[in-house]
């Protein structure tokens, strides 16, 4: 059949508030042009992330039941150990209460100030995390990645000579190398299995750790074993597994793939390391067993895990997003191409030349698709990444605004409406003006900072 059908029945809904143009004018008015500060039930269609926004099944409600909430050693934390250990087979599975809390354990532990982390692009929180000890995130991606409108199968891969010219100079500042799979910010691009082997043997020969930041690992998988032609037919579980296998560690954020709404983890293969981290997560998350989880979460967590890596489910999530994307490309609006696996990316500074970087394309993008239809969706661009830690400010690399689609949350007729209110914003783009910040905290803006239009 040509239609990929949603792998799965609705069995409980809730209602969305329909709200007027009027409406939405004043609400975005009072919440400072800034989308992350409305309120849910003001929004129509939710795109601002897929993070902690997916429906659970029926078994993960069923585990939930299931969890056991003793403050040590509880059976749930053992049955999440073993779910991850299952795709994942690190030494040491450390829970933590989302993907932000692993890196800061992570950072916290090997950062210092003046040293140099390269990623093939570092996400927000990674970022935060690492300028607050006072080190420095280096983002190498290939240069393809870098180009929105350039077709490529793996735009999320690292660039590897770029990564060994950074070891051989300035290896005296790298304590580790970061992977991020998929490339978020990149515009949610696939890196290879080779790219992952490659970065991860540099790492090692120059005597570095090497992290894998997995938040979205089995949607890296699918494509890996559509794009690689030595991975088809292999099943995800060996590919994911594979992945993992050149990793000293990573994070995880099981707000993603793991279809939870809460909860992550730091997993680690040196002991000494991994000792440390725990004492820490003590201090600041909760005992080891529960890491500043309940083990209702931790069950549905390792429900999810078994989940995720189902082929049907992967190729509808796949597939709702290159048809969004293959809609809004046949009517002129830039989208990043290929189509990422979590989200379609417009790319705003094309969309809207008018609007200079440092008046901020794209938010001014998702002001006029929330204005228009509802939509809340997030920029990540000259916002998101413009501002430097030393107080200056530049344009992004990219002005790009994600549409993050939560997973197994919204049907085909949700996708046309948000095609549809992308066309109504389309005819009068030239319209649109740009944004100053009239309030910003020091450091990850974009949740907070208040805006006004030009």
């Amino acid at each position: 059949m040509k239609t990929i059908i949603e792998p799965f029945r609705i069995k409980s809904v809730e209602p969305i508030r329909m709200t007027t143009r009027a409406e939405r004018e004043a609400l975005l008015k009072a919440a400072g042009f800034n989308l992350f500060k409305l309120h849910s039930e003001d929004v129509i269609i939710d795109l601002l992330t897929d993070s902690g926004t997916s429906a659970m099944s029926a078994a993960q409600w069923g585990a939930v039941m299931t969890g056991d909430e003793s403050y040590a050693g509880a059976p749930s934390f053992y049955r999440f150990e073993a779910a991850v250990k299952d795709l994942m087979d690190f030494r040491h599975i450390i829970p933590a209460h989302q993907g932000r809390a692993a890196e800061h354990l992570l950072f916290t532990l090997i950062a210092r100030k003046g040293d140099l982390i390269p990623s093939n692009t570092h996400f927000d929180t990674t970022r935060g995390n690492i300028e607050a000890m006072g080190a420095e995130a280096l983002d190498i991606p290939i240069a393809e990645g870098r180009v929105p409108s350039l077709d490529h199968p793996f735009k999320g891969n690292m660039d590897l000579a770029a990564l060994e010219r950074v070891l051989n100079e300035q290896g005296q500042r790298i304590p580790a190398v970061m992977m991020t799979i998929t490339n978020n910010a990149g515009g949610g691009q696939p890196v290879s299995l080779e790219n992952i082997r490659g970065a991860a043997a540099l790492a090692k020969a120059h005597g570095k750790a090497f992290y894998i930041d997995g938040c979205r690992f089995a949607e890296n998988a699918w494509f890996i074993k559509l794009r690689e032609e030595e991975q088809k037919d292999r099943s995800i579980k060996e590919i994911v597994r594979d992945c993992f296998a050149v990793a000293d560690g990573m994070t995880m954020s099981a707000k993603k793939d793991a279809f939870a709404n809460i909860g992550g983890w730091l997993a680690l293969n040196d002991d000494a390391l991994a000792e440390r981290a725990r004492t820490l997560l003590i201090q600041t998350e909760g005992f080891p067993t529960y890491g500043g989880l309940a083990g209702r979460d931790l069950d549905a967590i390792a429900q999810g895990l078994t989940e995720i890596i189902d082929e049907d489910y992967l190729r509808y999530r796949v597939r709702t997003n290159s048809y969004i994307a293959e809609r809004l490309d046949a009517m002129g609006v830039p989208v990043v191409k290929p189509a990422g696996g979590h989200a379609v990316f417009i790319d705003a500074r094309a969309f809207l030349p008018h609007i200079p970087p440092l008046e901020y394309p794209g938010q001014a993008l998702t002001c006029a698709m929330y204005e228009t239809g509802g939509i809340r969706a997030c920029e990540i661009g000259t916002v998101m990444f413009g501002r430097k830690p030393d107080g200056s400010e530049a344009p992004a690399a990219m002005d790009l605004v994600r549409l993050a689609m939560p997973r197994r949350v919204y049907t085909q007729s949700h996708a046309d409406y948000v095609v549809e209110v992308l066309e109504e914003v389309a005819a009068a783009k030239d319209k649109l003006k740009g944004l100053r910040i009239v309030k910003e905290p020091p450091m990850m803006r974009h949740f907070t900072a208040a805006f006004e239009r030009l």
